[in-house]
């Protein structure tokens, strides 16, 4: 058994997906309209108003986001978006079955961050993360591992390529990087499709893009 299907983290898995297809179906199109058209000015605003909103990966993903890092052995990850910590705590999972590690995560909504911290306690997984709070592009942009094996972008779309820049010079050779949602982010893709970027990439299942560091 892994950790992933220990009764103690699937539980836990299992709640926020029922929480998350919940407040999913209470969030209205009005508002999922005015998030699309939110841009680079905006987002820490914009944000801000889906404080309440787990905005997770799917069921999917989230094993994928699992099998990806154990596959490649991950000991460094990090991750964009922390929300609720449902990606967090499959990618914690992995690194529990992985030997150990350490993910740095970014949110910059403190509630957010106190109930991801808490469902990665509930999961006994707490050891292995590092929640930053703020704005990633701060809290991203220092001490950081030499070498990170594993990223996941999954915060604000328009601020894919960004962060990616401030990761990419400790990205090791064979790097993972998983982006969900990246259709919403163009010049990610671009930069991610051109061969001349440095990466191999592929769109992987509706709403992922699955990109490696040369």
């Amino acid at each position: 058994m892994t950790t992933l299907t220990q009764p103690t983290v699937s539980k836990i898995i299992d709640r926020l997906f029922a929480e998350a297809d919940a407040a999913e179906a209470r969030r209205s199109a009005d508002f999922s309209r005015a998030g699309r058209a939110a841009d680079r000015n905006d987002y820490l605003r914009y944000y801000a108003r889906l404080k309440d909103q787990p905005l997770p990966v799917s069921r999917d993903t989230g094993r994928l986001l699992y099998m990806l890092a154990r596959a490649v052995r991950a000991r460094n990850i990090v991750e964009f978006g922390t929300s609720f910590g449902i990606s967090t705590l499959h990618l914690a999972a992995a690194l529990r079955d992985n030997g150990g590690g350490r993910l740095i995560g970014s949110e910059f909504e403190p509630s957010k961050i106190k109930r991801a911290r808490e469902n990665l306690a509930a999961g006994g997984l707490s050891d292995l993360v590092d929640i930053r709070e703020g704005d990633a592009l701060q809290t991203l942009a220092r001490d950081l591992p030499d070498a990170i094996d594993f990223v996941l972008l999954d915060g604000a779309k328009m601020l894919y390529s960004r962060i990616l820049s401030l990761l990419e010079g400790r990205l090791r050779s064979g790097a993972l990087i998983v982006a969900d949602n990246a259709d919403h982010s163009p010049d990610y893709l671009a930069r991610v499709r051109s061969l001349a970027g440095g990466y191999l990439s592929v769109p992987f299942a509706d709403d992922v893009e699955l990109s490696m560091r040369f």
